[in-house]
């Protein structure tokens, strides 16, 4: 558990991160399990205190990659979840029993912590849910704050981010070979995002974590070496925000702000 006024944020792979802030633990997009659909992790499971006693779920979509309905029964059925609006049908009908459905906006309050969903640019097919409208970023304002991109790609209305973030989780790849600019933020996208948004801290997500089975080539990291050239773009566009690249398991205690959080309208 956190301890109050410094939260910690471990990253279990991909989009996968426990953030824990203000005694509450939520859990960001759960792949749990070796294999999803067609993708295998390149390290095994995370270990099941990382993710036991949680207080929320985060999904952002209903990509593969980022929404596993065995990963969520393995966190329990009575965890609640929050997710974009259209979706609660889907989560009811397999036996999960909280959901709020938001949209961008809209905030959920778990025990102290004001967890908002934002805007997140990103389209696409992605069973078992189907077409992916529906995506979501998140951020989490307590005594500290930080921002979940979830999946997205670069769009100008980022600049409504810039609030005073104490840390932002920001992908920086895909699980193929490539990332389409488009649909998904590269290290350069992400680097042009961290600029707009200005966090003190900025850490690097989904990369590295899965491939599709059989293909374990397609790892970008056999090719480029996503987070590091995202951390050598920020040095140059925004030398303000510290990176710090984790690895799958690795922590990272937020340091406190000495700025304070400009608070969004929360109506």
């Amino acid at each position: 558990m956190s301890d109050p006024g410094n939260a910690r944020v471990t990253f279990l792979g991909h989009a996968t991160i426990l953030i824990e802030m203000d005694g509450v633990r939520v859990l960001t997009d759960p792949i749990l399990r070796e294999r999803v659909g067609p993708l295998t992790r390149t390290s095994g499971p995370p270990a099941q205190e990382l993710w036991s006693d949680i207080d929320a779920v985060l999904i952002s979509h209903s990509h593969w990659d980022h929404l596993d309905y065995g990963s969520l029964k393995m966190v329990g059925p009575e965890v609640p979840i929050l997710a974009r609006t259209g979706m609660a049908g889907e989560f009811t009908s397999r036996g999960f029993h909280d959901i709020t459905e938001l949209e961008p906006g809209d905030s959920r309050d778990v025990r102290g912590v004001r967890i908002e969903a934002v805007h997140a640019e990103h389209k696409g097919f992605g069973p078992p849910v189907g077409g992916t409208e529906l995506c979501l970023g998140f951020i989490l304002h307590g005594s500290q704050s930080i921002y979940f991109a979830g999946d997205t790609a670069f769009f100008a209305d980022m600049a409504d981010f810039d609030i005073g973030l104490d840390l932002a989780l920001l992908p920086v790849w895909g699980w193929g070979p490539t990332a389409n600019p488009n649909e998904h933020l590269d290290p350069m996208g992400a680097a042009r995002a961290t600029a707009v948004i200005k966090p003190r801290v900025a850490v690097p997500i989904h990369w590295g974590t899965l491939h599709p089975v059989g293909f374990s080539w397609m790892r970008p990291s056999t090719r480029i070496d996503p987070p590091h050239q995202f951390a050598q773009l920020v040095r140059r566009m925004a030398p303000d925000t510290t990176v710090r690249v984790l690895p799958n398991g690795g922590s990272l205690k937020v340091p406190s702000a000495s700025r304070r959080t400009v608070p969004r309208d929360s109506s």
